[in-house]
């Protein structure tokens, strides 16, 4: 891999990583924190929309953004060509 072309992909796999820690950072400190007084006020499954938020879907979140982030990085892999198929 040639010198610059290692140099774009590390910097499209951080602009990766940057925008799905700043969907995280939004999700589980602006839903689970800030915004949990107006989150109560709706019900989910049972529970306050806010706690549920803190509690779990926060970790829930998480789970499907490593998922997105896998699939970003296989096809990042695939345009850089550095792919392991």
């Amino acid at each position: 891999m040639k010198e610059e072309n290692a140099r774009a992909y590390w910097a499209a796999n951080l602009r990766l990583i940057l925008i799905y820690i700043a969907i995280w950072f939004a999700v589980s400190y602006g839903c689970g924190i800030l915004l949990v007084d107006e989150l109560n006020q709706i019900q989910f499954f049972g529970f306050k929309l806010g706690f549920w938020f803190a509690q779990q879907g926060s970790i829930y979140v998480f789970l499907v953004l490593i998922i997105k982030y896998a699939h970003s990085m296989n096809k990042l892999d695939r345009k850089f060509d550095v792919h392991e198929d």
